[in-house]
């Protein structure tokens, strides 16, 4: 009985809020929508005029290359000497870039001291001075303990070769 009157009345509660929203009174908001426009006695500026694309035909055998150093004839004659053993046949080590390589030791044998380099298939290679390592032509110049010091010889332009020092350290 309880339930029955309970639900009666949210019947009734909830049918007076539909008629409450059911009223259309708008009577202010149209009013102000009418009047809203008066006064007002404005321009709108026409539109620019559309212009035709000018089209670019783009031939790259005229331009010289973006990616290749700029320098003139008479620095290319001039070369600093240094240049790389084209020739020479390349050790195992000079297959990877130095990046890769990690030296985990070194050893002495007979005033020969050796450097234990580990290339990134895991194979441990014994090299000595004079021995190359890195794809950038480089040349063991020195060894220690903790360290292995090379040059190599990089191509800084067209027909121009550098020498950069670089080096190993131990790895712990």
């Amino acid at each position: 009985m309880i339930r029955d009157i309970f639900l009666l009345a949210l019947f009734v509660i909830s049918l007076t809020m539909m008629t409450a929203c059911a009223q259309n009174d708008y009577a202010d908001l149209e009013a102000f929508i009418h009047s809203s426009g008066d006064g007002l006695h404005g321009q709108i500026d026409p539109l620019p005029e559309v212009r035709s694309h000018q089209y670019f035909t783009y031939e790259a055998f005229d331009i010289s290359s973006p990616f290749v150093p700029r320098k003139n004839d008479q620095a290319q004659t001039i070369t600093s000497g240094i240049q790389p053993d084209l020739n020479r046949h390349k050790e195992v080590l000079e297959s990877y870039p130095l990046e890769s390589l990690s030296m985990v030791g070194s050893l002495q044998q007979h005033d020969i001291i050796f450097a234990l380099i580990k290339s990134p298939d895991g194979t441990l290679h014994r090299v000595k001075l004079g021995n190359h390592l890195g794809q950038n032509f480089g040349k063991i110049n020195q060894i220690s303990e903790a360290e292995v010091k090379l040059s190599e010889i990089v191509q800084d332009g067209v027909n121009e070769w550098t020498e950069r020092t670089s080096a190993l350290m131990l790895k712990n």
